[in-house]
């Protein structure tokens, strides 16, 4: 069963917007985290504006560690985007409830 990752961190969103508008510098990037089991991708930015968050679904967690550790251009995307303080992870895993749609 997959596992969803949440990564937050306080940074500007307007910033990560711009150092994510280069679509070539991704690439390589999204193509590597695929090679370690991703399976979905995305940013969000908080209702306040203060916060940064990714949310992924990954094939497992040590998947999306191997990626991690085998990207060292992140922390300089990050530094670019403003980011301040390490990112904080979480891992999380599906209830199966009734109620879900």
């Amino acid at each position: 069963m997959s596992v969803f990752m949440m990564l937050q961190v306080e940074g500007d969103p307007s910033r990560m917007a711009e150092v994510t508008s280069d679509e070539g510098r991704w690439q390589s990037i999204n193509a590597r985290a695929r090679e370690h089991g991703a399976i979905h991708h995305r940013f969000f930015a908080s209702a306040d504006g203060g916060t940064i968050a990714v949310f992924d679904e990954w094939e497992s967690e040590e998947g999306f560690h191997a990626f991690f550790n085998a990207s060292p251009e992140i922390p300089q995307l990050m530094q670019e985007a403003g980011v301040s303080g390490e990112p904080r992870i979480a891992f999380w895993r599906p209830l199966d409830t009734p109620d879900q749609f």
